[in-house]
């Protein structure tokens, strides 16, 4: 199988980018374009200051940037000229009409879709590289057919199984490539094509091929599973603290029965991520959809679930500080989602930040990669009076900065450099009794006891 010449991909996201600068890097004989219309983004990653962060990822771009990667506003024109369309855009879950809050809204898939097939002629293999729901490569197939006069197209499913933080690594060593395609003569072919590109690099027993459903499906029940061992655990850290029980050794104790496994067992104040919320609810509305409900409340449960361990951590923080958070001032460590990330889609922080601004506390937050517009940006989005942030929320340079004069710290993203804090310092700023909220069971509990800290840590009796 000779390798195709051109790529291009639609959406410089978290995903397009850092998979098409992998993809470069890997097969220099490839000329790989991202698009995007949003020309603020595009120049950051024409920058050395680049819109995703993520560890290494730097490296790589600069590696092929100029040579064989480049990034562009041309969205036609790059697209026109390419072999493989890969179509990264956004699939936000709707907020209006049917399935508002729970099904993925399909209009910038639709629009690329529209655009391929009027700019394009002879065959295309276009793949769907966002997260959508099964059966959407239909759709895509319907649009690109009934919109194009002479573009003979291959749809294929290649499903992205990164986990933030860690994208470099795991697209440089995948536990498995996904690619699903027509059970057809013309389908294998295109399947293969890709299966080409990415087996530069992966070995091909690691690349996994199936047909467009269960590509698609895998996708979303991938991250329904991760996501609900981590609600399960989440529910025990509950029962654990009434009942004097460790959950991070009971987490311990059943991740050694290799029937279960140690992953995805820590306790936390919830997960967060622009995939699990969205591909559950997405999930919820398909098993609803074909007339399942009993399947649709269960997982809609893994949704509920978290969100009631993230009022949890909001109403200990309040009763603890003597029922009161009103003119106090707390410090939030980290508003990602996660370490290694300046991702903040779902995090947690946003909606504990609400809820104690809301209470009347003072917010002082920091967090080593978020810019501060962001921050302002997400509290917005969730309902925040501008007033209330203005006059309420203080964005910092460092954790002892964010702690002096507080009442309360609370740990909500699991930075490394949380753990070099001066914390001899950190309690003689702080007002006594010194509370700490570790939400991520990152610190030495005991040793800040010690110090002189009343820690309430998540699962802990």
């Amino acid at each position: 199988m000779n390798l195709p010449k051109k790529i291009c991909c639609i959406g410089a996201g978290y995903v397009g980018g850092p998979t098409m600068a992998m993809i470069a890097a890997k097969c220099p004989s490839i000329r790989v374009d991202v698009v995007d219309i949003n020309s603020h983004r595009i120049a950051a990653w024409n920058s050395d200051d680049l819109p995703v962060y993520e560890p290494g990822l730097f490296e790589v771009v600069s590696e092929a940037r100029g040579k064989n990667l480049f990034f562009s506003t041309e969205v036609e024109e790059r697209v026109a000229d390419a072999d493989i369309i890969f179509v990264a855009v956004g699939t936000p879950t709707k907020t209006y009409g049917m399935g508002a809050g729970r099904a993925a809204d399909l209009c910038y898939i639709e629009s690329a879709a529209r655009m391929i097939a009027k700019v394009c002629k002879g065959p295309k293999i276009i793949v769907e590289k966002s997260t959508i729901p099964v059966r959407t490569a239909e759709a895509l197939h319907a649009i690109l057919s009934a919109n194009s006069e002479s573009g003979k197209f291959q749809v294929l499913s290649n499903p992205e199984f990164l986990a933030e933080g860690t994208a470099i690594a795991d697209l440089q060593n995948p536990d498995r490539i996904l690619i699903g395609g027509e059970k057809t003569e013309a389908g294998d072919a295109a399947v293969e094509t890709l299966v080409s590109v990415y087996n530069q690099w992966i070995p091909r027993e690691r690349i996994l091929t199936t047909n467009l459903w269960s590509s698609e499906l895998s996708k979303l029940v991938a991250n329904a599973f991760l996501a609900q061992r981590i609600s399960s655990i989440n529910s025990i850290s509950a029962l654990c603290e009434t009942t004097g029980a460790d959950v991070d050794e009971v987490a311990r104790a059943i991740g050694m029965d290799s029937r279960i496994g140690p992953k995805f067992l820590k306790a936390s104040v919830g997960f967060g991520g622009s995939c699990f919320q969205k591909d559950i609810l997405n999930l919820v509305y398909l098993c609803a959809h074909f007339g399942l409900p009993e399947v649709s409340a269960y997982w809609e449960s893994v949704i509920k679930m978290n969100d009631w361990q993230k009022s949890r951590f909001t109403e200990k923080i309040v009763k603890t500080l003597f029922n009161t958070v009103s003119g106090k001032r707390i410090a939030i460590w980290g508003f990602a989602f996660k370490k290694d990330t300046n991702d903040t889609r779902e995090s947690a922080a946003i909606y504990i930040c609400k809820d104690l601004l809301l209470e009347g506390a003072h917010v002082a937050l920091y967090d080593p990669c978020v810019p501060e517009t962001l921050i302002h940006e997400d509290l917005r989005y969730v309902g925040v009076p501008d007033e209330v942030i203005e006059k309420q929320l203080t964005v910092c340079a460092s954790c002892e900065e964010a702690a002096e004069r507080a009442h309360g710290v609370a740990v909500l993203t699991e930075w490394d450099e949380f753990l070099q804090v001066d914390f001899d310092q950190v309690l003689k700023e702080m007002y006594k009794p010194a509370f700490l909220f570790d939400g991520r069971n990152l610190l030495d509990h005991a040793a800040l006891e010690k110090k002189g800290f009343s820690v309430y840590a998540i699962g802990k009796g």
